[in-house]
This record gives structure tokens, sequence and C-alpha cells, in this order.
């Protein structure tokens, strides 16, 4: 299969994720007390909603990078792509219920921040193992030295140890729990997909051979064939 086509339909799943985010976010209208009360009174969705935008956000960001530097896609990877995509869908679900059972507070808070957790872990193991499974099967374009490729895995798994401490910390307290996810968040803003080559050169210091151009074959093991 040809790349643009998996990205296309990846790209697809992310808009709506990222859209049904919003449709969370309502308060009461007018005969229900004052609107600063009330927006006041739905922090929990706010913050949920602003954690999980940039989460889906980021998991955009880094698999359009990804994606970009595989010279082939096999159909390993487009199952591992659907696993991926199967957890970001269940991101809008499990924001809102966290969020409503936040405020609340009691055990059902635990339960929430909890399945909010194992949807996020699920989401960084099936993304990890799509990066694994790209490096291990030399479908990425130009070489990285098994240095480097430990180190990239590294990098790019350290949210999923994060999101399995949050997890846990759910059950003590899930506002801190929610202050854990908003971190990963924000390190994944900052660290761009690990193993990407300086400009003009690969990962293991060799001259870069990018990402095909429109209608020029592909460099690597093999080149993307058309559906």
């Amino acid at each position: 299969m040809s790349r643009g086509r998996l990205e296309a339909f990846s790209d697809g799943v992310f808009a709506v994720a990222i859209t049904l985010l919003a449709l969370n976010l309502t308060v009461a209208g007018p005969g229900h007390g004052k609107l600063i009360n009330l927006l006041g009174h739905a922090w929990p969705a706010f913050v949920a909603y602003v954690v999980s935008f940039f989460t889906i956000g980021v998991i955009w960001v880094n698999h359009r990078s990804l994606f970009s530097g595989l010279a082939r896609v096999d159909r390993v990877l487009l199952f591992l792509n659907l696993l991926l995509l199967l957890f970001v869908v269940a991101i809008p679900f499990t924001t809102a219920t966290f969020a409503e059972y936040l405020h609340a507070g009691g055990s059902n808070a635990r339960v929430a921040g909890a399945l909010y957790g194992a949807v996020m872990t699920g989401m960084a193991v099936s993304f990890g193992l799509i990066f694994a499974w790209a490096l291990r099967h030399d479908h990425t374009i130009g070489t990285m030295s098994p240095k480097a490729r430990r180190t990239a895995q590294l990098r790019f798994g350290a949210g999923t140890a994060v999101y399995l401490i949050a997890t846990g910390v759910s059950f003590l307290s899930p506002p801190a729990a929610l202050g854990c996810y908003a971190a990963v968040a924000a390190y994944y803003v900052l660290e761009h997909t690990p193993g990407e080559p300086a400009p003009g050169e690969t990962a293991s210091g060799g001259p870069a051979t990018g990402p095909p151009a429109a209608g020029e074959p592909a460099s690597g093991p093999a080149a993307p064939t058309s559906d």
C-alpha cells in the first residue's frame, strides 16, 4: 500500500477524534445560576479537554514524522496503525468520563482516571510497536546505528512508563494523575520524533535520502507501490 493512503485515513481519524473532544464542553443554559460560576464548576472538563487535545495533536505530529520516514508500509504496519487508531478514537469518551467524575470525587473518580490512563497506555504501547517494527524490519529511509536505535526507542517509549505510573496514581489522587497526563503531553510537545536525523544527514551520520518527492520512486529497501 502507498504510504499516502494510510496517512490520509489516519488523518481523518485524528480529525474526528480531536473534534469530538469539543462536544463535551457544555454548561447549563440560562436559569441555572451565574455563567462565571457554571464555568468554574466545569473546570475539569476544560482541563481534560486541553490535555487530550494536545495529546491527540502530538500523536498526529509524531505520526506524520514517523511515517514520512518510512520507505514502505507492510500488512503488519497497517494493523499496528489500526490498533493505534482504536485507542485514539476512545480518548474523547475517556476524557468526558474522567472530567465528569473528577469534580464529584470518590471511588468513581479514581476508576475514571484509571480508565483514561488505560487508554493512554494502550495508545502509547501501540505507537511504540509501530516504531519498533519499522526499525527492526528496516522500513525506515536511510540507516540508524544500533546505539541510535536504542536511544530512539527509549525516548519514544518514555511516555508509556509515565502513563502506567499515572494510572496507578489515579487510585490515590485523580487530580494528580491528570497532572501526570498533562506532563506527558508537554514532554512530547517539546520532544520531536526520536531518531529524526539532522537536516542533510541520516541518523547514522550519512547523507540523507529523504522521503520521495511526488512522482519520484522511494529510496530504501523497497519503494511503495500503488494500490
